[in-house]
């Protein structure tokens, strides 16, 4: 006698249908995970994404830092951190964004003010990072050496690029040709 594949499809899905038992109740408490203890609070995402930073692990602090917003919202000292895990992460314009934030938020944020200074640095902006740098040091009463430098770069940056400019517009020198004629150099 000849069986229908249909037919021999149909047993074994009965078969698979019925009950094994399963575990018993003491099997199943020996393999339930452990129960996550809600009296105890973790650890500040913010203090978790600054070790991070200091390991060089960035991307990982990016995400500590993105738990602790959704820990405790979009504060100023979130903004921030963000803004500067973005900044070592090479994502200026993601850095530059979440740092005015945070600027905005708090005007007086020392390490927001200087990491702003310093995307805008790497932006080519030299004159607004001068004034970032500045006002960072101001409220920083100097007492601070990584921003009493990042100050002394912007101001010789944008001075030399001023200098580079008078240099540029003045290349120009006049040679007299003949009787009364000037001509400047660059045309002959």
């Amino acid at each position: 006698m000849k069986r229908s594949p249909v037919l021999i499809v149909t047993l074994a899905l009965m078969a698979a249908c019925q009950s094994t038992g399963g575990l018993s109740a003491a099997d199943k408490a020996r393999n339930a995970p452990f129960a996550a203890d809600g009296s105890e609070k973790g650890v500040d995402g913010l203090l978790v994404g600054h070790r991070l930073m200091e390991a060089g692990e960035f991307e990982l602090a990016l995400r500590a830092y993105l738990r602790a917003a959704g820990e405790q919202g979009m504060t100023p000292d979130v903004l921030s951190a963000l803004g500067s895990a973005n900044l070592r992460l090479g994502r200026l314009g993601q850095a530059e964004t979440l740092l005015r934030q945070a600027v905005k938020a708090d005007p007086t944020s020392v390490p927001a003010l200087n990491n702003l200074g310093v995307v805008l640095m790497e932006r080519d902006k030299l004159g607004e990072a001068r004034g970032v740098f500045q006002k960072a040091f101001a409220l920083d009463s100097g007492s601070s050496d990584s921003i009493r430098e990042n100050l002394r770069l912007a101001i010789a940056r944008t001075d030399a690029a001023v200098y580079d400019d008078e240099a540029q517009s003045h290349d120009f020198s006049l040679v007299r040709r003949d009787e009364g004629q000037y001509v400047l150099l660059s045309q002959l």
